[in-house]
């Protein structure tokens, strides 16, 4: 039982819905992950690692940045265009709705 709790545990900090990992526990004593499944969720995540590693990044710049004014920082600059540019895309993307 505790496996499974585990299981569970992981494959929500994973990002799976609790139908799909229920579908990886089945019904029996071991369970039935699909291994294609778990790839699948790993470049997602693998994106998102890379894009909270530059917005670390460029926090840890901003509070470093020699410039007196961070709206006169190249950096800064390149780093508030990048977010406009994802939060115009998060918002296309809430926009479209499937018939």
């Amino acid at each position: 039982m505790l496996q499974r709790l585990s299981l569970i545990a992981l494959g929500r900090a994973a990002g799976f819905p609790l139908e799909e990992i229920g579908s990886m526990l089945g019904d029996g004593a071991m369970p039935g992950i699909d291994r294609p499944q778990l790839l699948r969720k790993a470049d997602p995540l693998e994106r998102r690692i890379t894009r909270l590693q530059a917005l670390r990044d460029g926090l840890r710049h901003a509070a470093g940045c020699r410039h007196a004014d961070h709206l006169q920082c190249p950096t800064f600059q390149r780093l508030m265009r990048a977010a406009l540019r994802r939060q115009r895309r998060r918002g296309d993307d809430r926009g479209r709705t499937s018939p």
